[in-house]
């Protein structure tokens, strides 16, 4: 019996220590943009002090926003084209977006947008990234 007891505060034991060690990847700030009230495009600018990401994605406070393109350029000059096309509301965000190979040192984001005018405040637009 005692042996037993022994296997299983192991067996606890080891699920505790991976738990621990594989955490989920965070995801990172990157950048904000307040929108305005028309059909418009804005621009989150990143930079290469921010570093390498694997994806990112968009994420709506305050009032809902339609997102039709976005653009993603990256540090080396390639730039991938997103077609985003979703209604946004207040509180949601975009799926997210896979970035490809080792371009991913994102310079800046670029979004075309129309507001969905479903609140007396302007969206903001919160870009996050996972490394």
């Amino acid at each position: 019996m005692k042996s037993y007891r022994y296997a299983v505060s192991a067996f606890v034991a080891m699920i505790c220590l991976t738990a621990l060690f594989a955490r989920a990847p965070e995801w990172h700030l990157l950048g904000t943009k307040k929108v305005t009230f028309k059909t418009d495009r804005d621009v989150i600018h990143v930079g290469a002090d921010e570093g390498v990401f694997k994806r990112v994605k968009l994420l709506v406070k305050k009032s809902g926003i339609h997102i039709m393109d976005m653009k993603i350029h990256f540090l080396n000059g390639d730039v991938m084209d997103v077609q985003v096309r979703q209604i946004i509301p207040a509180g949601g965000e975009t799926r997210a977006i896979d970035l490809p190979g080792n371009n991913r040192i994102i310079q800046k984001v670029v979004f075309w947008y129309e507001s969905t005018k479903s609140g007396k405040k302007r969206a903001t637009v919160f870009l996050y990234g996972i490394k």
